[in-house]
C-alpha cells in the first residue's frame, strides 16, 4: 500500500538518506528504529509528503506522489494521511473536540458531520468526557489521545507517528501502545511509527532498522 523506492535526501553537504527502499502493507503496524541521525524522521516526513525527496518515488495506494501538483498533494495529504507527533501539536486556544475536527473542516466536511465523527473518536479513545477541555486542562496521555483522534478524523490510509510516546510516562506509554493495536483491529488502520522505544518496536508487526541513511538488511 506504501512503497518507497530509492529515496535520497541531503541537507547541504550532508546526505541524510542514501537510497531507501521499503514497502508497507495495509493494516500493518511497522516501526522504524535506529540511532539518532539515522534519517528516520526525515524518511517519515518524506513518506508523509511534508518533505520532498531529492530523488526516488513514494507511492501510496497506487498513486505516485511526485506526479501531483502542490494543490493535489495537499488535498491527498488531508484526506489520506494522519500524523501523530511527540508533543501532540494541539492548538491551545481550541477544545479537544475542536482540535480533532480541524482536519475534517479543512477537507470541507460539513460541521455537524465532523463534530459527530470527532465525538465518536474521542469516545473510542476513552476521553469522551473531555471534549470541552482545552489542551492546558488535559494530561499528557489525554493530549496524545486527542492527537490520535485528530489523525483519524478523515479515515486516512495511513497514520505516521514520530516518537508518539516519547514524552509520556510509563503507564501512558503502555496505554498509547495498546491503543494503536486496538485501532488496527477495529479499523484495519495502518501505522508507520518512528520510535526509540524498544518495547513498542518489539510489539509491532515488523521493525525496519536504519543506520547512516540506509535500511539495514
Amino acid at each position: 500500500m506504501i512503497k518507497a523506492e530509492n529515496i535520497t535526501k541531503s541537507f547541504g553537504s550532508l546526505q541524510v538518506l542514501k537510497g531507501i527502499d521499503l514497502e508497507v502493507e495495509k493494516g500493518e503496524i511497522v516501526s522504524i528504529v535506529g540511532p539518532s541521525g539515522a534519517g528516520k524522521t526525515t524518511l517519515l516526513l518524506i513518506m508523509g509528503t511534508l518533505e520532498e525527496p531529492d530523488g526516488g518515488t513514494i507511492t501510496i495506494d497506487g498513486q505516485k506522489l511526485s506526479r501531483m501538483s502542490e494543490k493535489k498533494l495537499s488535498d491527498f495529504r488531508n484526506k489520506n494521511i494522519g500524523f501523530v507527533f511527540q508533543f501532540h501539536q494541539l492548538l491551545p486556544e481550541f477544545t479537544a473536540l475542536e482540535n480533532v475536527m480541524i482536519p475534517a473542516l479543512i477537507g470541507n466536511v460539513k460541521h455537524a458531520r465532523a463534530e459527530a465523527r470527532a465525538r465518536d473518536l474521542l469516545q473510542m479513545m476513552g476521553i469522551g468526557e473531555r471534549t470541552s477541555h482545552k489542551p492546558g486542562e488535559l494530561s499528557g496521555g489525554e493530549k496524545q489521545r486527542v492527537a490520535v483522534a485528530r489523525a483519524l478524523i478523515n479515515d486516512p490510509l495511513v497514520v505516521f507517528a514520530d516518537e508518539p510516546s516519547g514524552s509520556l510516562d510509563t503507564d501512558n506509554k503502555e496505554e498509547l501502545h495498546r491503543l494503536f493495536f486496538e485501532l488496527r483491529d477495529k479499523l484495519n488502520q495502518t501505522f508507520v511509527i518512528v520510535t526509540h522505544d524498544e518495547h513498542l518496536a518489539s510489539l509491532t508487526d515488523r521493525t525496519i532498522h536504519m543506520k547512516d541513511g540506509r535500511v539495514e538488511e
